[in-house]
């Protein structure tokens, strides 16, 4: 996806390529996220679940998500089938959009339309990809239809979109990029909520089958994958990009605490800040040809 922007002070969106980068704490939690109107910071605190039963220890609270019909309008809705489902979610993967940097928040609902019309338009698809979108001000954003609590199947990492989220990061994450940290928040806000209803730790690994013989896997391979990952753990990509993949094990820990877990017990903390590494339970999928 590309935005450009015109000459002057103010950056409008003029052009876009739209296809995306796709196939307990005692005390509460203060995460810094933005008002999505302005690119200013609004202190948001996410308090810690209180202590429950086991079954809920480690949830953690539901962020504020922006609705869909904030950036989709009749004026480019289309007709769609019903949405899918699985029993649960069990793994996130995290994507950048590939796209420019620079824009204001206020911009984000035009750059989600414009990428739910390039994919539903140019490529063909039912809906928008992604489970989730955040922009640079850490505003989260509903993508794809069937409702933000459910689990529902999204078109994000080819092989791996059953009992996974894709949550999008809007922007291009390259090494080098400074990635908000009221975005690395947000991202670690959802993925603490989705894994927290499952009781998945977001610093552990997640058992997925891989569903197409184009993801990194053969179809039908059992993979252990990150439970929070990036969309190169699952396909052969630059996605999320090398900045914002470096900051997934952040994002990890974040995830962890707001669901009130503490540290592993006996683990380093340098084992902590690790990547935890995919392990296939079968043969790898060999390399397909062309650039995803």
């Amino acid at each position: 996806m590309r935005v450009f922007p015109r000459a002057g002070r103010r950056t409008r969106i003029t052009a876009l390529t739209l296809l995306g980068c796709l196939p307990g704490l005692a005390a509460a939690l203060a995460l810094v996220l933005y008002d999505p109107g302005a690119d200013r910071p609004v202190a948001i605190h996410l308090a810690a679940p209180a202590p429950a039963s086991p079954a809920t220890r480690y949830r953690a609270p539901r962020p504020h998500i922006v609705p869909r019909s904030a950036w989709l309008d009749a004026s480019v809705r289309r007709t769609q089938p019903p949405p899918r489902y699985d029993d649960q979610v069990v793994a996130v993967f995290v994507h950048h959009t590939d796209s420019p940097n620079g824009y204001s928040c206020a911009q984000t609902p035009e750059i989600i339309r414009r990428l739910y019309t390039g994919q539903t338009g140019d490529r063909a698809w039912d809906d928008i990809g992604y489970n989730f979108l955040v922009d640079r001000c850490g505003t989260i954003y509903e993508g794809r239809a069937g409702g933000a609590d459910r689990a529902v199947t999204g078109a994000h990492t080819q092989g791996f979109n059953h009992r996974t989220a894709g949550i999008a990061a809007l922007g291009t994450f390259t090494a080098g990029v400074p990635v908000p940290r009221a975005m690395t928040d947000a991202i670690a806000a959802v993925a603490a909520w989705k894994l927290g209803l499952a009781d998945v730790d977001p610093r552990g690994t997640a058992r997925l089958v891989s569903s197409n013989g184009l993801s990194r896997y053969r179809e039908g391979t059992t993979v252990a994958l990150p439970a929070v990952a990036g969309h190169q753990d699952g396909y052969r990509t630059n996605c999320p990009g090398a900045a914002l993949s470096d900051r997934l094990p952040e994002i990890r820990e974040t995830a962890a605490r707001l669901q009130g877990r503490g540290a592993l017990p006996g683990t380093p903390l340098r084992t902590l800040m690790e990547t935890p590494p995919a392990t296939a339970l079968g043969p790898p999928a060999k390399a397909p040809t062309g650039t995803p």
